[in-house]
Order: structure tokens, then C-alpha cells, then sequence
């Protein structure tokens, strides 16, 4: 997994040594990502971050998820883009997540390290044929945020995710990668 650069953001892959600066992102906007996130106790704990990023670490390293951390100066985490679940052989396939700074939206910095991301994940390197997002209906800058990456909606989840203990309801969008390389083998 590489770092990734945008012409404003640097996308650091997860990783122990960032575990300072995202819990002080998590911290920062505890209220801002309550109503769009599970609650994951302990994300503002620096030591439980040093597990968390050596979690993401070994995923990345196996295969099974990637996750970039955004910063804007070179050291301060603003975000989060994480492509999880990720299903091979004759799938291909993966979700996508990712949270921004509540002082950092509007700004256009998710649409440009989500088009760095799905550049990444769609190059022949990972080669993903899908990648999915869920969003919760009421959401407005997620809709408008994936409409602009290329993303259709697909369908309707209910009960999706427990965010603030309730069920809540997802719409399901996906993109598909239109330069796939199928497999030789495939055929």
C-alpha cells in the first residue's frame, strides 16, 4: 500500500506512528460524525489507535482492507477513506468509506482524495471491477459527494448500520471500474 498525493492532500496508509493524529481527529469531531458513524469506543484514545492502525496495517498487508489517512500540512489527520471487505475472484469487489473533518468540508477535499483512491483502487495494481458505498438517505453532501464521483444508486438497505443506537436505513450506491482487466484465465 503506497501514499497517496492529491494536489492539496497527502493520503498517508495507516500505520501505528499515525496514532496521535487520529485521535485527535476522532476526538475533534466526536459530535460532528455521531450521527453518520458507529461508535467505536476508544477512537480518541491514542494507545487504542496504536491497535486500530496496526489492525488496518496488517489488513492492508494481507489483502482484506486499505485505509488512507488524510492530511492537509503533512502531519494533521483531516479525514478518513477506508475500501474494506475487499471479495476477489470472480467479484472483485469492495465498499468504500470515509469521514471528513467537520472544519475541512465544502471544500471539495473528499471528491479530490476519493478520486485519488478510487484511481488507486481501479488501477491494474488492485484492479476491483466494484466498489459499493452506503449512505444514509438524509444525507445530502454523501449523495451529492458519490453522484459527482461517477456513482449509481443501487438500492435501499434497511436496518443497515446501529449508528446512536438505532437501526438506520442506507441507500447503497456503486461505482464499477471501466477499464477492468478480466483475468485471462476467466475466459
Amino acid at each position: 500500500m503506497q501514499e497517496l498525493f492529491t494536489p492539496r492532500l497527502r493520503l498517508l496508509p495507516a500505520a501505528p506512528i499515525w496514532a496521535l493524529q487520529t485521535a485527535d481527529f476522532y476526538r475533534r469531531n466526536a459530535e460532528h460524525l455521531a450521527p453518520w458513524e458507529p461508535r467505536r469506543e476508544g477512537q480518541a484514545d491514542p494507545a487504542r489507535q496504536v491497535e486500530f492502525l496496526s489492525m488496518a496495517a496488517s489488513a492492508a498487508a494481507e489483502g482484506q482492507a486499505l485505509r488512507w489517512l488524510l492530511s492537509d500540512d503533512g502531519w494533521r489527520v483531516i479525514g478518513v477513506i477506508g475500501v474494506s471487505n475487499i471479495a476477489r475472484g470472480h467479484h472483485q469487489s469492495a465498499s468504500l468509506g470515509y469521514s471528513l473533518d467537520a472544519n475541512c468540508q465544502g471544500r471539495g477535499l473528499m471528491h479530490e482524495a476519493l478520486g485519488a483512491v478510487m484511481a488507486e483502487a481501479f488501477a491494474p495494481g488492485l484492479n476491483l471491477h466494484r466498489l459499493q458505498a452506503a449512505w444514509q438517505p438524509h444525507n445530502d453532501r454523501s449523495q451529492r459527494l458519490l453522484h459527482r464521483l461517477g456513482f449509481r444508486d443501487i438500492g435501499l438497505a434497511k436496518d443497515y448500520l446501529c449508528i446512536a443506537g438505532a437501526w438506520r436505513d442506507h441507500q447503497l450506491s456503486e461505482r464499477l471500474n471501466p477499464a477492468f482487466q478480466t483475468p485471462p484465465e476467466w475466459c
